[in-house]
């Protein structure tokens, strides 16, 4: 967080705002008519007792939305979603009385793991192949998940809703929703039951038909009906257009794909691609404003496995991209399971492919800093995709299950974070005097202006580019300030003539000069790490820096040229990310671009400007909005523009050349040197010996933990830097980007 600025500095930075932000902020984002637009944080990946998750929905809203001392955060908007296939608990049920509502209550002796079979009965299990024993998800998110939710969301008035993380055939996990019939508008005035039941208002039947027809973990043959009947859903999965009976996968029983076959040579991951290609196919022509699909934690699994269901390659998301636009329009590469003992659970050898003699790595062995190394790796897969032109955009989530080795009430971890905890997604809604309602938030999702940070290492960012010509369409770099720390000040979008930002798109004449400003706040005071001993990473330099108040240290703005879309076929089209040891090295270090496809690459993309409170290119601190916060505005001035191009940013709290955290530039490193599976591979000791430092089976009682955690690994004696200390010791930040569309050159063809 920011340091208090003196009083000198204020005045300065008071005269500076008057009559630029202040004066520029009631008529943002009025200009074209548009529906003002707000900056809402959420999180669309995270689970529950309906799946794998260690507690129920409703503990799971509550602590992600509450703003309590126990769990702060406060999510503006939330959407659960678990895991596709099938699950034995009953999660409508809750842990305790505290949870207990109307239409709801605490059951004694009936907890969130309690089995379905041994409270609404084998007998009402739906479909085939369960065996009394598991319900299909596509009825529990049909019958029993979305009327809680839908609960939940009126009795809250909270913008809430139900999604899925798919198991995706062909591939690992993905990030998705249809809100067709979700969250209807009568639910506004609807009287809630004060007696036990609830019958909803809107329903989840497409989405249910969803997971049934297209989730890899759905082998269900019955339709959704009642196991040997044609009582229920009766759905068939056929895709208008597509070969559907006539694809040797599809199982005229199911009436869906059902792709067969294991081991070298089957095809199945090929097959299974195929299958899902069809998936976006039908949410496309049915629901093509009311879906999304975001594969999560894509580098995870390892590359693309042609006879397996494991990774996805570039051409996998081009494929994506190419067949709905407006629904696969980005990628979860900032995972979660940020606590890990493998942050985000990516680890070397992780999985098992078909005729390798050993396990394959996650693409890129590791995170870096936090994400993945197609969101991470500057000139990588990304940018590869954005050097396109297409709608691609970056998030964030927190695939919340569990804390670990502890309770989901402590606030350690040596798993998983709460959904706003530690990192979140801030989507721009266009919503105005109304509610915020699912379709907003998967709108803003699809537009791209989006931005997402770990740790509340800043909590308001805008970036503006404007064109300038000379003579009277000339712009003056404050101007351009003024916009950008008005909108982040107000957290709101920019509106103005000749100006865009993230994930729109600035038509300008060959030869104009952008202006590209910068506004963020790094927030003053804490953030909500329960640790408040120095930050190790910062301690091997001798800064002293506590971990709950990290100190914005860089902000990155990164460009890259944009040549056009590639063809399916043609040789840059496809290419795996380098394998194992021929990315990742012994040592930590990489192989660098030149062993990476040219599929998989975009060479023109790099860091031109780096900012900092010192040094060559400072930024300029300024106060702003109602409350008198403290902003950092920054600004580039592209000259001369004759290509089409983007630009996008990113920051963290951990200066250049930090020992196993950053390269000489600023890069991420990989996180190897943090992951504690392999302690041999730890570098960074933790040594502070506080005062309050609970024992590991002890509850955490109050106060802030001020020394080295009990559980953090020890080697040699020492404890050393691991699980939930390496990430809150490791921030950043990613924003979306904007495109600068130069009239004669190559059209940015995937923003409208």
């Amino acid at each position: 967080m920011s340091h208090l600025f003196s009083k000198s500095q204020i005045a300065l930075a008071a005269f500076a705002a008057l009559g630029s932000a202040a004066v520029i902020a009631p008529n943002l984002a009025t200009a074209a008519g548009k529906t003002p637009g707000k900056y809402v944080s959420g999180d669309f990946h995270n689970h529950t007792t309906c799946s794998d998750g260690a507690i129920s929905m409703q503990k799971l809203v509550k602590k992600v939305t509450d703003k309590t001392t126990d769990s702060p955060w406060g999510l503006d908007w939330f959407v659960q979603a678990g895991h596709g296939g099938n699950g034995n608990r009953n999660c409508t049920l809750v842990e305790d009385a505290s949870l207990s509502t109307p239409a709801y209550p605490f059951v004694e002796g009936k907890g969130p793991t309690t089995t379905w079979a041994n409270s609404i009965g084998a007998a009402a299990i739906k479909g085939n192949n369960t065996g009394g024993t598991t319900m299909w998800r596509w009825q529990s998110l049909q019958e029993f998940q979305y009327p809680v939710v839908e609960y939940l969301a009126a009795q809250k008035n909270l913008p809430l809703f139900v999604g899925l993380e798919s198991v995706v055939a062909g591939h690992e996990h993905s990030s998705m929703s249809v809100i067709t019939g979700q969250m209807p508008t009568s639910l506004d005035n609807a009287t809630l039951p004060n007696t036990p039941g609830y019958t909803a208002l809107g329903n989840a039947n497409a989405l249910s038909q969803w997971s049934y027809c297209f989730d890899r973990g759905d082998t269900d043959t019955s339709r959704g009906n009642v196991a040997g009947s044609n009582t229920g859903n009766n759905w068939n999965c056929a895709v208008t257009g597509s070969a559907n009976a006539a694809d040797p996968s599809w199982n005229a029983a199911a009436q869906k794909l059902m792709p067969t076959g294991s081991g070298v040579g089957s095809g199945i991951g090929t097959k299974g691609h195929l299958k899902t290609l069809e998936a976006l196919k039908w949410m496309k022509e049915l629901h093509a404003t009311g879906s999304y699909y975001v594969p999560a934690h894509l580098e995870r699994a390892g590359p693309f496995n042609p006879d397996g269901n494991n990774g996805f390659n570039i051409e996998h998301l081009r494929n994506f991209n190419n067949t709905a636009p407006d629904i696969a329009f980005g990628f979860e590469t900032q995972p979660g399971h940020g606590a890990s003992a493998e942050r985000g659970e990516y680890r070397q050898l992780r999985n098992g492919f078909a005729g390798s003699p050993t396990n394959v790595d996650s693409v890129g062995g590791t995170t870096y800093g936090g994400t993945g190394i197609y969101g991470a790796q500057v000139g990588g897969v990304w940018d590869a995709l954005l050097g396109e032109g297409r709608n691609w955009w970056f998030f964030a989530s927190s695939d919340w299950h569990n804390r670990g080795s502890f309770g989901p009430d402590d606030r350690r971890s040596t798993q998983d974070f709460y959904p706003g905890e530690y990192q979140r997604t801030h989507v721009l809604v266009r919503n105005g005097s109304d509610k915020i309602r699912p379709q907003a938030i998967v709108d803003g999702l699809r537009s791209g202006n989006a931005w997402a940070a770990s740790g509340q290492l800043i909590d308001r960012f805008a970036i503006v580019a404007c064109a300038s010509y000379a003579g009277v369409g000339a712009r003056s770099n404050a101007s351009v300030e003024a916009l950008a720390v008005a909108a982040a000040a107000n957290a709101t979008d920019v509106d103005a003539a000749n100006c865009a930002t993230m994930g729109q798109k600035l038509k300008v004449r060959p030869g104009a000069e952008i202006v590209v400003s910068i506004a963020l706040r790094d927030p003053a005071g804490n953030n909500f790490a329960p640790y408040s001993f120095p930050n190790p990473s910062l301690a091997q330099i001798g800064v002293n820096q506590p971990i709950n108040q990290p100190v914005l240290d860089h902000v990155d703005l990164i460009r890259g040229m944009v040549s056009g879309y590639r063809a399916p076929g043609s040789a840059d089209y496809a290419g795996e990310w380098p394998r194992n040891n021929n990315w990742l090295k012994a040592d930590g270090s990489t192989a660098g671009l030149d062993a990476v496809p040219a599929a998989a690459k975009n060479t023109t993309a790099a860091i031109i400007r780096s900012f900092s409170a010192a040094g060559a290119n400072p930024w300029v601190q300024v106060q702003s909005g109602v409350d008198g916060s403290g902003f950092l505005k920054m600004t580039y001035r592209i000259p001369a523009v004759q290509a089409s191009q983007y630009v996008r940013v990113r920051g963290s709290n951990l200066p250049a050349a930090l020992p196993y955290e950053t390269d000489a530039s600023g890069n991420p490193l990989s996180d190897i040197f943090t992951n504690a599976t392999v302690t041999s591979n730890l570098r960074i000791p933790c040594t502070t010996v506080g005062t309050n430092v609970p024992a590991n089976g002890a509850a955490w009682a109050s106060g802030t933990i001020d020394g080295c955690p009990n559980h953090l690994p020890v080697v040699n004696g020492k404890k050393m830097v691991a699980y939930d200390v390496a990430a809150w010791s490791d921030l950043w930040f990613y924003s979306n980007p904007i495109y600068i569309e130069v009239s004669g050159s190559t059209l940015v063809a995937g923003v409208k």
